[in-house]
């Protein structure tokens, strides 16, 4: 690549002295030739910036005045960065050295306005990691997988997704956007708060007929949870919510009127799962989800765009990843039958 256009690395904040302590020294010493990073904190109480300011005076900080959550929190830090590309790098991310140049690399190449490298597991370094894994993808019913991780089954990183690929989603743990692109579809929906986000922005460019990329040749490591555990119920109330207002936001209507018809049972099934788990907390944060959907239904619907010609469907699958997992035993990626997935630009 004979020209290194500028990219901003910004990386969102809140209590991470832990994590930047741990992380910034890999992030600081990238080699691409132009970049920036910057610190958006989100009124953190703890001395992380305290610590960057210390360690780090090269590093831009940029405060919020309030805790917004990552949506809210990314969509005002990034009002103040001005750069054709935008890294989002979660607080709890492990990079190599040379992780920046091969996505904007493809990006370029591929003309992709928003792209992923593979992410792995920090403390499981020879596998995939769930948020984000070799590409994210999206069924019928809205229920997000990956390459490499479908529902709760991880697989090892063998080499078996090192070719690129045009994806549904990128990962929010490390995404790479053009920033036209990001303001063009005004960034985050700051009432998701977090979780969720990233597939809801990469639905709405795609609708647009923009493309999403995955980039094996880039590789870095996530914590995963560094924020809300994987068990905690508001983190259940975070995804089943979020889950119902993206399918309402961006399905056409018929079909979100089947989709969420749909979800509501099976998010009934997982609520009583979670009550013979002895979960009551989880169960209740279901609950809540659907009690959010229905008093928030018409203020979500105001949000409704319509679908247009340019609608690229690629990554999407056309059938039910619950059923195809738990009925048909498919729990690799590979498993799936290719001619499940939309494999054209329309």
């Amino acid at each position: 690549m004979t020209q290194y256009p500028k990219v901003a690395v910004v990386i969102l904040n809140w209590n991470g002295k832990y994590f930047l302590e741990k992380f910034l020294p890999s992030i600081y010493n990238s080699t691409y030739p132009n970049v920036e990073f910057i610190i958006g904190d989100n009124a953190s109480t703890d001395d992380s910036i305290a610590f960057v300011k210390e360690i780090y005076p090269h590093i831009r900080i940029v405060q919020n005045e309030d805790n917004f959550g990552f949506a809210g929190g990314y969509n005002k830090i990034l009002e103040q960065v001005d750069a054709p590309y935008y890294v989002l790098l979660n607080s709890d991310v492990e990079v190599s050295p040379s992780w920046i140049e091969p996505v904007i690399e493809m990006m370029i190449r591929e003309d992709y306005v928003a792209a992923q490298p593979k992410i792995r597991s920090f403390h499981k370094k020879d596998s995939f990691e769930h948020a984000g894994a070799g590409g994210g993808y999206m069924d019928t019913y809205g229920y997000p997988f990956c390459r490499g991780r479908i529902l709760h089954s991880v697989e090892l990183d063998t080499g078996q997704y090192d070719d690129e690929q045009e994806v549904f989603w990128a990962t929010g743990a490390a995404l790479f956007i053009k920033s036209d692109a990001w303001r063009e579809v005004q960034g985050f929906d700051a009432d998701f708060f977090a979780h969720m986000e990233e597939i809801d922005l990469c639905w709405r460019l795609k609708k647009l007929g923009y493309r999403i990329g995955y980039c094996p040749n880039s590789l870095v490591y996530h914590v995963g949870g560094g924020t809300l555990d994987t068990s905690n119920p508001k983190k259940t109330y975070l995804n089943f919510r979020n889950s119902l207002v993206m399918l309402q936001k961006n399905l056409a209507f018929w079909m979100a009127v089947w989709a969420i018809f749909a979800r509501l049972w099976l998010d009934l099934a997982a609520l009583l799962h979670f009550l013979l788990k002895g979960k009551p907390k989880d169960a209740w944060a279901v609950s809540r989800a659907h009690q959010y959907f229905f008093l928030n239904f018409f203020r979500n619907a105001a949000k409704r765009k319509k679908n247009t010609a340019a609608y690229n469907k690629m990554g999407l699958y056309k059938k039910c990843i619950i059923w195809d997992y738990y009925m048909n035993k498919m729990q690799r990626f590979s498993d799936l039958p290719t001619n499940n997935f939309y494999l054209k630009n329309k």
